[in-house]
Parts: C-alpha cells; structure tokens; sequence
C-alpha cells in the first residue's frame, strides 16, 4: 500500500474489533468469579423451555444446583449439551436440579436450541446479562455447581468433558 493511502477496513476487522469490544466490555461488566463456599449471587429469571414463570435460585434451595451458561451459537456448548441432557436425568435422582441459561440472545433463540437438543431441563433466559455478569462470566460455556446450603462448590469456565461433569454431579449430589 502506497503511503498516505487510507487502509481499507475489511468487514471481518470490523468484526474483530465488535468481538473484541464486546469482550472488554463484558470483562469489564462482570464481578469476580464466586469463591468455592461463598453464597451464590441471587437470580430470578424467566422460564424460555420446560416450564413457565420465573425460576430463582430462592425457589430451589435445598437441593443441589447446577447452572450451565450457554448460547445458541457456541461451538462448545453445543459439543457439551447432549451429556448434559442425559447426566440431568441421571443426577434428578439425586436431587441435582440442572438449569440451562442462555445469555444474552432472544427467547426464541433459547426456545430452538433447547428444542433441537432435546434438552429435558429448565432453560432459562439471561437477555440482558446481569446474572451472568453477577457470576463473573467471562466466556461461554461456564458452569456453576451450588451445593444444597446455597453456596458454589465449583465454578469452571470453558467447556467441561462429560468425565469431569460427571465428577462435578457426584460430588454435588453427595454433599460435598
């Protein structure tokens, strides 16, 4: 490119740029991660797939509660989903409540991926981002394993084997 001539701005840099902003952006949003034995930040969201009203973390003290972070266009949340489906069933037996919460995209968004997947849990719909953002999100998928007192037992960013989630739902399901 001669010199003085402008560069042209390509519609993938100004992508780049958008995702990038929107990270920083978000980062910047997002509270620290919860500490292992800290309460669990509080949330009441509304029900998108198998249910209807609102579900909050209030309603489901006592058991033990795993919170998957998702979106429709994430590669490794839709790698993960299908085990997630069947350890649910499994862990319901256990008194392991599994919520899907989609981030910041449309209900109808929320309503398909849940559909296309089969999903047997309650999915949820974080349109704004707050709660997300109140559990430190920084990336999806992130997990969030509160034990039955209300506090977190495990929080992990990125996606999770089938292995290691199972590992996460025992101890969960044993108190630990």
């Amino acid at each position: 490119m001669a010199q003085g001539t402008p560069a042209k701005l390509t519609i993938a840099s100004l992508v780049g740029a958008a995702v990038l902003v929107g990270i920083v952006v978000t980062a910047a949003v997002a509270a620290s991660p919860p500490k292992t034995g800290a309460p669990a930040p509080a949330f009441s969201l509304p029900i998108v797939a198998n249910g209807t009203g609102n579900l909050s973390l209030q309603a489901l003290r006592g058991h033990a509660i795993y919170l998957n972070f998702f979106a429709s266009w994430c590669g490794p949340c839709k790698q993960e989903v299908p085990y997630i489906g069947r350890l649910s069933k499994e862990y319901a037996r256990h008194n392991v409540v599994v919520v899907g919460v989609d981030e910041l995209e449309p209900a109808d968004k929320a309503k398909e991926f849940a559909a296309q997947y089969h999903l047997p849990y309650r999915v949820t719909l974080d349109d704004n981002g707050d709660v997300g953002g109140s559990y430190g999100l920084i990336g999806l998928p992130m997990h969030v394993f509160i034990a039955r007192d209300g506090t977190v037992a495990a929080y992990r960013i990125g996606e999770i084997s089938e292995v290691q989630l199972r590992k996460q739902l025992q101890a969960l399901s044993a108190g630990h």
